[in-house]
């Protein structure tokens, strides 16, 4: 079973390798070097674009107080296929396709969506305002302040004995 990661690894390469001999043989090399290029440019666009979008999105969803796990999901979907069109090769790119359909999307969503929960703490309600929220007013006193006292300054009464 600690195999199986490398063993994935390597099905991957081997795959990713054999796709980029088949596609240079049909569209010759340079040109599929530059189809490489470009679908890494649209991943680094995509997880910049799209990520941004999504967390704005979150942030109006738990402001309004709904359940933000939908956008969640998405995002994750989104961040995913951004790295896997990222990453050189033809296998990983289809893969990232594939996780950009709004059906694979539906479809991820549905299987995520009961193993989810978002929790709220406390914070600021709806509007903005701390309203909502709990506020406690209080004092508090350290225990063992004076263990960490260097010197002991005398009283004026002390220093009036003194003299």
């Amino acid at each position: 079973m600690r195999w199986l990661p490398i063993l994935l690894i390597f099905l991957l390469a081997y795959i990713e390798i054999s796709l980029f001999i088949n596609i240079s043989d049909v569209l010759g090399v340079a040109f599929t070097l530059l189809l490489v290029i470009f679908t890494s440019c649209v991943g680094i666009s995509l997880m910049r674009n799209q990520g941004m979008r999504t967390f704005v999105q979150i942030q109006q969803k738990l402001s309004a107080g709904e359940s933000p796990a939908l956008e969640m999901v998405r995002s994750v979907s989104l961040v995913i296929a951004g790295f896997l069109l990222m990453i050189p090769g033809f296998f990983t790119d289809f893969l990232g396709l594939l996780l950009l359909l709004p059906p694979v999307q539906k479809l991820l969503t549905l299987r995520l969506m009961p193993h989810l929960s978002v929790y709220r703490f406390g914070g600021l309600g709806p509007g903005g305002n701390a309203a909502t929220g709990n506020t406690f007013d209080g004092e508090f006193q350290r225990k063992g302040d004076e263990c960490y006292m260097l010197e002991q300054r005398p009283d004026d009464h002390d220093k009036h004995n003194d003299r």
